[in-house]
């Protein structure tokens, strides 16, 4: 069975999370992805404590494209080292797995 991944990045604009979202389903490296927020974080940032409303998106897609990914958000992405995180898809419906793998196909060769 191929392997399945959600990818996940937050951005502190939602227009950012679209652009990520819209151009990696248009390259076909995403077969959805969704927007999510406002979120809240907190984390370290350079020796501080911060805190900020952010849009996360979760990106749908196969391991073997994470690489791709990674790329494409990096260059889209406004933060100097964003969030970008794979999680593995272990178990889904058939016929949504199915058609995750039907919107890649393009671009698997």
């Amino acid at each position: 069975m191929e392997a399945y991944i959600q990818v996940v990045t937050t951005t502190e604009k939602r227009q950012d999370a679209e652009q990520i979202a819209k151009a990696l389903v248009e390259r076909r490296l995403a077969a959805c992805a969704q927007i999510v927020g406002p979120i809240f974080s907190t984390y370290w940032w350079k020796d501080n404590i911060e805190t900020a409303e952010e849009w996360q998106c979760l990106i749908k897609s196969k391991k073997s494209f994470y690489d791709e990914i990674e790329k494409a958000i990096k260059m889209l992405h406004p933060y100097e080292t964003p969030e970008i995180i794979a999680l593995p898809i272990v178990s889904g419906s058939n016929d949504y797995l199915e058609w995750l793998n039907d919107q890649l196909k393009s671009i698997d060769g």
